[in-house]
């Protein structure tokens, strides 16, 4: 089973004869792929139909779901006409695909929520995790405040990029700097997080498969990488490396709150070997990791879908 191969998509498990996996996007539907459910005894029961293939629903026993992409309908649909499609579909298809008892990699309602910053932040906190100090605010003067605590750094609450005259812009982690301070219009537009700069030795990612934990060290040898790894794909290092307990038993306890089975979690080793969270991201990358490191994860994911829920 391969499950690497279908970045954007839903990917559907199911035991007929041993374990086959099927990648599907959402903008098959309507065109190309469609749905006939009925609920009986409580679970909806029907056909998933391509011109290739019908999946049964009842079948179905695990899902991978990671960046799927939008629906789209036929053109001749005016605007009003689309938009009211999409809601259609998205509650239609996805609520039946959605309320399956199967395992999912990971729900689309526990990612919906995990994708709030804020929210991941204070449950590691709960969790035993160390977090760096942080302020959320659209307040001049409580960014003034908190810079002058210590050294101060800004990060996007949401997409790292935006789309400005159709070129893709990415905002990383953006170190505050005095200059930033003289000069902070627009401040009260929007919220914004500031958080205290920690001191790095290096970062790394935990990667949770189900029971599985992988951590990798990032080794950034470029100015723009130490501020933020993300900018040095191309001269980073990578190590596979074992985190203390303590950081283990908060990454499972997170896990289990937050209700992923997948997550990859990212930290910050400081000089005297603290690892202070940075943020989960439910459907984070991993390709690259494994193959600098041969990092098992295409295969602890294969098991646990496979397994689906046993």
């Amino acid at each position: 089973m391969s499950v690497t191969r279908a970045p954007t998509r839903w990917c559907w498990s199911w035991k007929n004869g041993g374990s086959r996996c099927i990648g599907w996007t959402p903008h098959w539907f309507p065109a190309q792929l469609s749905l006939s459910a009925r609920l009986r005894g409580g679970r909806w029961a029907g056909q998933l139909c391509t011109e290739h293939r019908t999946v049964e629903l009842e079948a179905i026993h695990a899902i991978w779901y990671r960046s799927p992409k939008a629906y789209r309908f036929p053109p001749e649909l005016n605007t009003v006409e689309r938009d009211h499609a999409k809601v259609e579909a998205k509650y239609g298809l996805g609520g039946v695909l959605m309320s399956l008892p199967v395992l999912w990699v990971n729900h689309p309602s526990r990612l919906a929520d995990s994708a709030y910053k804020p929210f991941q932040l204070a449950v590691a906190a709960r969790c035993g995790l160390n977090v760096a100090d942080t302020l959320i605010t659209n307040s001049k003067a409580s960014v003034e405040s908190f810079a002058n605590e210590g050294r101060t750094v800004t990060k996007m609450l949401g997409a790292v990029s935006i789309v400005e005259g159709g070129v893709r812009k990415f905002a990383h982690t953006y170190p505050v700097d005095d200059a930033d301070l003289g000069d902070l219009r627009g401040i009260e537009v929007t919220a914004h997080q500031v958080q205290r700069w920690v001191s790095k030795k290096h970062e790394a990612r935990t990667f949770v498969v189900g029971d599985h934990i992988t951590t990798v060290a990032i080794y950034a040898h470029s100015a723009s990488g130490y501020i933020d790894w993300r900018t040095g794909y191309d001269s980073n290092t990578y190590e596979l490396i074992e985190p203390p307990a303590s950081v283990v038993a908060g990454v499972r306890r997170l896990m289990t709150e937050m209700r992923l089975v997948y997550g990859a979690v990212d930290f910050i080793i400081g000089p005297d070997d603290t690892w202070t969270f940075l943020e989960v991201n439910a459907g984070g990358q991993y390709g690259w990791i494994e193959e600098a490191t041969g990092a098992p994860i295409t295969g602890q994911l294969a098991e646990l879908l496979s397994k689906g829920n046993q």
